[in-house]
């Protein structure tokens, strides 16, 4: 067994697990932060994406002890005193979504993608940058103008934008 400490959504966990745990796992079974998917179990879909560090990555792919002394941020962190964060909202008013099993990734790599692009995204960079992140049901049209929604009311929000 193996020690792990971490802050997830901003708590402080410790755990021990076995040294082979993917951090997905950890999520879903230890911490039962279930919104974190399991999609394809080879990396390709990208239902299991998280923030590491405020940055997107996808938690199939890394073990839990990686995460070692690290901050962790889920589709569970992302809402603010019972307000959903600005991407969510965007989903839910534009209908960026049809069965939601692949939109907590979506969202997480959406707020990923505006931190790293800003806040006035066109679709092309939008397409591009979801390459990492598969929906069954869509055809992305209502996913691509929840994303450029989101970025926009992110820029709207500075003072949640330094929280992130």
């Amino acid at each position: 067994m193996s020690s792990v400490s971490l802050t997830v959504n901003g708590k402080a966990v410790t755990a021990e697990i076995e040294p082979r745990t993917l951090l997905v796992h950890f999520l879903r079974d230890h911490l039962r932060l279930t919104g974190t998917h399991v999609g394809c179990d080879t990396s390709q879909c990208g239902a299991c994406v998280v923030h590491l560090d405020g940055e997107a990555v996808k938690a199939c792919t890394l073990l839990a002890v990686q995460a070692d002394g690290r901050q962790v941020t889920t589709i569970e962190g992302l809402a603010a005193g019972g307000d959903l964060h600005p991407m969510q909202a965007a989903f839910r008013e534009h209908h960026g979504l049809q069965c939601g099993y692949c939109t907590p990734g979506m969202i997480m790599t959406a707020v990923d993608l505006v931190r790293r692009k800003g806040h006035a995204l066109d679709e092309t960079t939008i397409r591009h940058e979801l390459e990492g992140n598969l929906c069954r049901c869509t055809g992305y049209h209502n996913i691509v103008k929840a994303i450029a929604a989101g970025a926009t009311a992110m820029g709207q929000e500075p003072t949640r934008q330094a929280a992130e």
